[in-house]
């Protein structure tokens, strides 16, 4: 393959997605699970990619790394990594024994992922396991990639960090173990950091901290983040910007505040009524029915089932409406959006 070239300095765009497509081929089907969604993510911004459970978050989250197993595979689409330090690398065409794809994982691009005592080895040290992502990426000795661990766990909060370095993951608390995996996703410092339900199984006061934690970190370094959470609360807190997803196809993007405003899918319009943090003082109202199994998703609109505004003979026939553009950052996959004015959260 050619050599990746330099990006230039001013570019602003750090990751391009277009119509990435992951499936899994079963004895029951082929489950299209990101089925051809496109997104960009600029340098310093958060980008949220939220919905219900099952809509293709993480797997979309797997995708950008490659690490999706079998029976899965990428079978479309383009994932570029635009890196200041590294050029231009369309991950999804690298090979798995490319040298490239070893530098983006771990190094340019990182991930918080969903449990971290699956993400921790339990046979080695949480000081162990963050000095060898330092040695692998950077070209520093034995003695510094200690002290730059022990650094990194006093700067995410965890207190005695000499001692905690010596330490095993089931010695450390929950929250201790999640500023552990933070630790290790960004003592190389990525230019893209990938954060998969970094909270999910924190207590509230936890969760707050390792936001905040989160946040101080990314401008410190610079990095975009990418968080991927069914949180619509912790998207109004973290995201600059927010995407919408459903049934492996994204709904609606655009400006967190616009979305959580006024949003425009009738999907995004039901997550935000359904919140109780969104909705004080006000009956929260559900999404009628359950999301369709990937191996059976409706014609036309796949939301249409559901959809207290679905229209027949318009909404529930031929292939899934397509992103279009509303306004100037807003798009939506909807026919029937900008018919009437964005209605309100």
């Amino acid at each position: 393959m050619p050599p990746a070239v330099a990006a230039p300095p001013a570019l602003d765009t750090i990751l391009e997605v277009t119509d990435l497509r992951t499936h899994f081929f079963t004895d029951d089907g082929v489950l299209r699970a990101v089925d051809g969604i496109s997104f960009t993510i600029k340098r310093g911004q958060t980008l949220a990619l939220v919905g219900e459970s099952g809509c293709g978050k993480s797997v979309t989250n797997y995708s950008l790394l490659r690490l999706i197993q079998g029976p899965g595979r990428i079978v479309g689409g383009k994932i570029v990594l635009h890196s200041a330090r590294a050029g231009d690398i369309d991950i999804a065409a690298l090979g798995e024994q490319d040298k490239r794809l070893y530098r983006v994982r771990g190094g340019l691009v990182s991930m918080i992922f969903q449990e971290p005592m699956a993400a921790l080895s339990p046979v080695h040290t949480v000081g162990d396991q963050i000095r060898e992502a330092i040695l692998l990426h950077r070209e520093v000795s034995a003695e510094e990639a200690h002290a730059i661990a022990v650094d990194m766990l006093k700067r995410v909060g965890v207190s005695g960090a000499e001692r905690r370095f010596n330490q095993y993951p089931h010695e450390l608390s929950g929250g201790m173990r999640q500023r552990v995996v933070i630790a290790m996703a960004l003592v190389c410092r990525p230019e893209l950091l990938i954060a998969d339900e970094p909270t999910t199984a924190l207590d509230v006061t936890i969760q707050a901290q390792i936001l905040s934690l989160i946040k101080e970190l990314q401008r410190e370094i610079g990095c975009s983040v990418l968080l991927i959470t069914h949180d619509l609360g912790v998207v109004a807190q973290m995201a600059d910007e927010v995407a919408v997803m459903y049934l492996g196809r994204l709904v609606e993007q655009g400006p967190v505040r616009e979305v959580l405003r006024h949003p425009l899918h009738p999907y995004t319009q039901g997550l935000l009524r359904s919140i109780p943090s969104l909705n004080v003082g006000r009956r929260l109202a559900s999404i009628p029915g359950a999301v369709p199994s990937l191996l059976a998703i409706p014609a036309g609109c796949p939301f249409h089932p559901r959809c207290p505004q679905a229209r027949p003979g318009l909404c529930d026939g031929g292939p899934p409406p397509l992103m279009r553009t509303i306004a100037k950052s807003r798009t939506v996959a909807c026919v029937l959006a900008g018919e009437n004015p964005p209605a309100p959260a």
